[in-house]
């Protein structure tokens, strides 16, 4: 499921410790040589790779080496990527991580089957290597490797760079983590700890097929997580707000981080006065934006074609069919400049754009990548991801939403007499192939007699997620598709996704509070 956690797990070293291992590394493998390094953003041919010695050369005999035994398609996927991560905890930086990947990984395919190998060399003879064992998939005469290697065309520039992460210094991120420590401190009386944790990440691929395609991309990322402690009268609560997206630093303007503050401080306070609410069946609003964590995990899952293509997904014989009011529609796409979720084209080298998974509650398509496509007999639609070269790619969503409706938000919350509004999610658990969930909800408000009125804590909202599509009754005009740092987990990866939402209600959900039953 979409996790949205602060900086991931880690090795975590010392601040100068960090620096100094950082500072030791080859400029090569760390992409800090500005004489090699390509323009922050896509390019042609082999231009970043060509700074660890990939040729083209190397890359029609690594492609030769897989087809070697037959199989009906092969690619090669280089990645190159460095994150940096940077953490303060009572009001001191007391940790810091620096982490490098450089690999290569081949895919051959014959059939429906996959042989995937990959290394962390990249020599020719390692990735020969590599690609015959990939290769062993397949067992007849050899394939024919591409003549030659065509640029794909121009990629889109959906995340430009001002300032290459690789050039940014740890002295100048650290005055973003202490002053949002102070501002916390000076927000309210009540508060008792800050904890923020800083990322920062400069990755590329490559990407080189059997049809002779070839592609590179330079994808930055970063992330900023931020959580406080609050006591009242000898009570402790606890909340926080991030903001991530495909940028430089320049993404952390003034006004962004004065809204984390904002939203860190008044969504942990408020739960001072919060209470667990009564149990039962009942109408849920789902508020704008952090809700997207239902659609994207009961529902969503469920549209990725290979969980259809296996007959796993309740959705795998509804093409064409209603599965939702008319006014709902559900979009899946990586074209949302510098979104989280964005990408200028996907990990098979296929191009990105908008697919329309509901549309007029008819849903229309799946998330495809090539292989799934390739079953159904229609064009790719730019979803094949990996967590990187060790993985092979397979469908997954990219920025994930549900489009405005005819509605109002107040309309909405007018309109139900007993019920929750919920607006903002942590964990939770799914099915995927039935859309069973139960999701805990973190912030959100009683509505009583169409108000909202008090705030509410420690609740589950359980249900299916077909079924809950179905009954969505209400959409609103206001589309926020949440910026946090969301990260989603599926067959053992995990890839960086956007999720949103309007304000919405749910005719009936059950919400497993702890008070007397509705």
């Amino acid at each position: 499921m979409p996790e949205n956690p602060g900086m991931s797990r880690r090795k975590l070293i010392g601040l100068g410790a960090a620096t100094i291992a950082s500072a030791a590394l080859p400029d090569a493998i760390l992409g800090l040589s500005k004489a090699a390094a390509a323009a922050t953003g896509p390019s042609e041919g082999i231009g970043y790779f060509a700074r660890f010695g990939v040729t083209e050369k190397m890359l029609k005999d690594g492609l030769s080496a897989a087809l070697s035994r037959g199989a009906d398609y092969a690619d090669l996927f280089f990645q190159h990527r460095v994150s940096n991560g940077l953490g303060l905890e009572d009001g001191e930086v007391n940790r810091a991580s620096t982490s490098v990947e450089l690999g290569v990984g081949v895919r051959a395919i014959k059939g429906d089957q996959t042989g995937y190998a990959y290394t962390e060399e990249l020599t020719p003879e390692a990735l020969l290597l590599a690609a015959k064992t990939a290769a062993a998939i397949a067992d007849g005469p050899a394939t024919p490797a591409p003549k030659g290697l065509k640029v794909g065309g121009a990629l889109p520039a959906r995340y430009p760079v001002k300032t290459r992460w690789e050039d940014v210094r740890p002295q100048q991120k650290l005055p973003l983590l202490s002053g949002l420590n102070e501002k916390v401190l000076a927000a309210d009386r009540r508060i008792r700890k800050v904890n923020v944790s800083f990322g920062d990440e400069a990755g590329a691929i490559l990407i080189a097929d059997s049809n002779g395609r070839i592609v590179e991309d330079l994808q930055p990322m970063t992330r900023l997580y931020l959580s406080c402690v609050a006591e009242q009268d000898g009570k402790k609560e606890t909340n926080g707000y991030n903001v991530a997206g495909r940028a430089d630093i320049g993404f952390y303007s003034p006004e962004k981080l004065d809204r984390m503050v904002k939203e860190a401080v008044s969504r942990t306070l408020v739960l001072f006065d919060a209470v667990q609410p009564p149990a039962g069946e009942m109408p849920v609003v789902l508020g704008a934006g952090a809700s997207g964590i239902l659609l994207h995990e009961a529902i969503g899952h469920g549209m990725e074609a290979d969980f259809n293509r296996k007959g796993i997904s309740i959705f795998s014989d509804r093409i064409g069919k209603p599965v939702a009011n008319k006014f709902v529609s559900i979009v899946d796409e990586g074209t949302l400049p510098a979104a989280r979720g964005a990408i200028n084209v996907d990990d098979e080298g296929n191009a990105v754009g908008k697919t329309m998974l509901v549309e007029n509650g008819i849903l229309t398509t799946y998330l495809h990548d090539s292989i799934s496509a390739k079953h159904y007999k229609v064009a790719p639609t730019g979803n094949g991801r990996r967590e990187s070269y060790r993985n092979a790619p397979i469908p997954r969503m990219r920025a994930t939403y549900m489009l405005p409706g005819p509605h109002k938000k107040d309309e909405i919350i007018a309109s139900v007499k007993k019920g929750i509004y919920c607006t903002n999610f942590t964990n939770g658990q799914v099915q995927i192939g039935a859309g069973d969930f139960t999701f805990y909800v973190k912030n959100g408000f009683l509505i009583e007699d169409g108000k909202l009125t008090t705030p509410i804590k420690d609740v589950n909202i359980i249900g299916n997620g077909p079924k809950v599509l179905e009954k969505i009754d209400m959409v609103a005009d206001d589309l926020v598709v949440d910026e946090g740092g969301w990260t989603c987990g599926k067959d053992g990866q995990s890839v960086p996704v956007s999720q949103g939402i309007p304000t919405v209600r749910v005719a009936s959900i059950t919400v497993g509070g702890r008070g007397k039953k509705a």
